[in-house]
């Protein structure tokens, strides 16, 4: 498995910890800054990093091969403006028979949802007042 983070730069998240205990199967590259992005308003080393992932993706498509690529925020990096929706649609028409690829993020454009052979939307039911973060649960 070989996740690719959009817009994510952070360390301390549990996603990219595991992969020293799950080492070889599991592998996660990152391409974000620690900063968030203001929607709409992305810089232009954060739309060099989309892009950066974007063709990373694509290398390990082609390359390696993978039994599942996770494509992890690529809907909200199409949504706020750091990748085009029709780019993406392209790196899906290079996927061997054998890789199945996972979309994640919010604002899923219809082209992707379109494209598609299963969406899931995932809707917060309830959520804490004041959320206390604790380790080994949420980072």
């Amino acid at each position: 498995m070989v996740i690719i983070q959009f817009m994510k730069g952070w360390k301390n998240l549990g996603e990219y910890k595991i992969q020293r205990k799950l080492k070889p199967y599991y592998e996660i590259h990152q391409f974000g800054s620690k900063e968030f992005i203001q929607p709409g308003k992305p810089s232009r080393k954060d739309i060099e990093q989309a892009r950066k992932a974007l063709k990373f993706a694509e290398e390990v498509l082609r390359k390696r091969r993978p039994f599942l690529l996770v494509l992890d925020e690529i809907n909200l990096a199409v949504a706020w403006g750091l990748l085009k929706v029709e780019d993406v649609l392209r790196l899906l028409d290079k996927v061997p028979k054998r890789t199945h690829v996972v979309l994640t993020g919010r604002y899923a454009p219809r082209e992707l949802i379109e494209r598609a052979d299963a969406v899931n939307e995932i809707v917060e039911i309830k959520y804490p007042r004041e959320m206390v973060t604790q380790k080994g649960l949420q980072y």
